[in-house]
């Protein structure tokens, strides 16, 4: 007879007892995560003879910190025995609990050969959809095994993958809901349900831990207390556009009946824009990433406003491009400008430098251009300024709001893949001021191009002050 020294709390309970296929648990600090992820997979590995369980961190210093520390303290030795040169447990039974990393992108292929019936992934969040979904390809269970394949996930909210983890679990249903998700198999013509959930959980719901810890996470700096302390996942240590409001309202009208914005938001509901305001449109491009294309206009106030978007991105694949060819995307772009065609409204056009690179040939722009090979149709762009941190400054300046409570820019909320993307944006831990070109950075990019077209910092430097004249100063 084995004791095992552990007493679930409701979520934990929650979080082992679930039938969904993938779970992300968390949200808060001290809501026994790690705790969670480890006894599950003790748990299930016990149930069930000769299987694996694999635990990922971003690295190993971070495993051997957190989840093999917590297994060593957790795991009776009547059961399971610690192999440290291979950084793995062995049960009685012929099961395995194995602890691995994957620092790099590319690190995902050196797993390519495992067999994983239980899959953990602790802080999810620091991981790329690539990774997740290359090693989620590495679940499989023969029929002897008796066993579902799942994947139990952890994490706090922030880091690269913020974004496309809080669009997949957090933002997809009601919280600790079971939500169904439809596949389908090219393979093998049939569709079958993934079920996926998302269990919160808080330091106060912890038993274990002490008063004292919550008092600590309650002196952090704002953003990181609302993540930290109460799982705010629009709200992270590391965020860079931390002023951004997402609270859809209405267009107003003053008393000459104008359009004017709405008060304390940055996301408005479409409307139709007056023929009278000029439109631009900004491009990022991308073909094995996503490309990002984006209309805007400009109010008689000098407001941006991003009414249209059109996003180059597998659907549920972060950050993976649809792969199509420049003469594909010019044909895109004037299909959704038809509306801009028919009013003989000019679009004026701005892109990333490298469209223009001609090294190896005919450029990306010069293929999307009318004209090449007799074409009659296409879009002409000019050079963007590419300079990093003062585009990130014109995107801050738009966003700050005046004493009225408008700001500079204005979202549609019609504009999903902007507004998943680049309020969700971390610092660059190596360059501090800089967003962290890793993320998924696509549409903050072409934002940046735009707004280093129509600058407002320079409109806004104190005017210079004038020394009245004195004869003394000759």
């Amino acid at each position: 007879m084995v004791t095992i020294n552990y007493k679930p709390t409701p979520k934990q309970a929650m979080f082992h007892a679930s039938k969904a296929n993938e779970i992300l648990y968390g949200g808060a600090a001290g809501g026994g995560k790690t705790k969670a992820l480890v006894m599950d997979a003790l748990f299930r590995c016990m149930t069930y003879p000769n299987t694996t369980a694999v635990i990922f961190r971003r690295s190993y210093g971070e495993l051997e910190d957190t989840d093999i520390k917590e297994a060593q303290a957790s795991y009776p030795e009547e059961v399971a025995t610690y192999n440290a040169g291979r950084h793995e447990f062995r049960l009685k039974n012929g099961s395995k609990i194995l602890f691995r990393h994957c620092e790099n992108e590319p690190d995902r292929f050196k797993y390519a050969g495992l067999e994983i019936q239980f899959l953990y992934f602790d802080e999810l969040t620091s991981f790329e959809q690539s990774i997740y979904d290359f090693i989620k390809t590495r679940l499989r269970a023969k029929k002897s095994l008796g066993v579902v394949p799942i994947v139990r996930s952890a994490s706090n909210p922030g880091n690269i993958g913020h974004s496309w983890v809080k669009s997949m679990f957090v933002d997809a249903g009601p919280y600790m809901e079971i939500m169904e998700h439809e596949v389908y198999s090219e393979a093998l013509h049939k569709s079958k349900k993934i079920r996926t959930q998302y269990i919160p959980s808080l330091a106060t719901e912890n038993p274990y831990i002490t008063d004292d810890y919550v008092f600590e996470l309650e002196q952090k700096p704002e953003a990181l207390r609302r993540a930290l302390l109460n799982g705010d996942w629009d709200s992270f240590e590391g965020q860079v556009f931390k002023e951004f409001r997402n609270e859809p309202k209405p267009m107003e009208r003053d008393e000459k009946r104008e359009l004017v914005p709405p008060k304390w938001t940055h996301v408005v509901e479409p409307f139709d824009i007056p023929l009278s305001w000029p439109r631009y449109m900004s491009f990022d491009y991308g073909y094995s990433d996503p490309f990002a294309v984006q209309w805007w206009a400009i109010d008689h106030k000098g407001i941006a406003y991003l009414y249209r978007e059109w996003y180059g991105c597998v659907k549920g694949k972060a950050d993976t491009g649809i792969e199509i060819t420049p003469v594909q995307i010019m044909e895109g772009i004037l299909e959704r400008e038809e509306f801009e065609a028919e009013n003989n409204l000019k679009v004026m056009r701005v892109a990333d430098t490298s469209i223009f690179d001609k090294d190896r040939g005919d450029s990306i722009a010069d293929q999307m251009a009318p004209g090449y090979y007799g074409r009659k149709k296409g879009v002409i762009f000019s050079k963007c300024d590419k300079s990093r941190l003062p585009g990130k400054m014109e995107v801050h300046e738009r966003l700050r709001f005046n004493e009225d409570g408008t700001a500079g820019m204005y979202i549609f909320n019609s504009c999903k893949d902007w507004l998943r993307t680049v309020p969700n944006l971390p610092y660059d831990e190596k360059k501090v001021e800089d967003v962290d070109t890793d993320a998924e950075d696509h549409d903050y990019d072409a934002t940046r191009y735009f707004l280093m077209e129509h600058p407002i910092t320079a409109s806004k430097k104190p005017p210079k002050v004038y020394k009245p004249w004195s004869p003394l100063d000759e």
